[in-house]
């Protein structure tokens, strides 16, 4: 069966864009498993503590954390409750917006991901960078700068 053959994807374009799906999801999925089994501690948990960590004072507003951390505002708030539950991070008021909520990483929480973030970057290199060459690695930063991905926070 021809999937789709009205647009105007190549079956080149259409392959490339399988192929970048599944190395995110397999680098993930292994991640994702080397942080439960050595840490207890799923990839998205790491992921915002890490930004906490990398955040002023170690606090990001609810709203600007869930945009880092590519989550809806209902399943950060389910993950903040579920690490505020371990100690890793607390709840703070905003002084300016009453309604607004910081999420603070903690001793505990900033002690987590520090025993993580070895085995985390392990996974990264043995999954991703071994593959790749210096030349590569430039010109895969280069073709993701073209779609708009930022290196850094958004």
């Amino acid at each position: 069966m021809t999937l789709l053959r009205d647009d105007g994807l190549t079956a080149e374009e259409l392959t490339v864009w399988r192929l970048l799906q599944r190395a995110q999801v397999r680098i993930t999925r292994h991640l994702e498993a080397e942080l439960l089994v050595a840490h207890d501690l799923p990839l998205a948990s790491y992921e915002v503590l890490m930004q906490l960590a990398e955040a002023p004072e170690r606090r990001l507003r609810m709203n600007d954390l869930a945009d880092r951390v590519l989550l809806s505002r209902s399943g950060l708030t389910r993950l903040i409750d579920r690490l505020q539950r371990d100690g890793l991070v607390s709840r703070e008021a905003c002084a300016d917006d009453a309604r607004g909520l910081f999420a603070v990483l903690t001793d505990a929480g900033a002690a987590r991901l520090a025993e993580a973030t070895p085995t985390y970057l392990r996974g990264i290199r043995s999954q991703f960078l071994d593959m790749l060459g210096a030349g590569e690695i430039a010109q895969i930063r280069a073709m993701l700068g073209k779609l708009n991905i930022s290196g850094g926070a958004p």
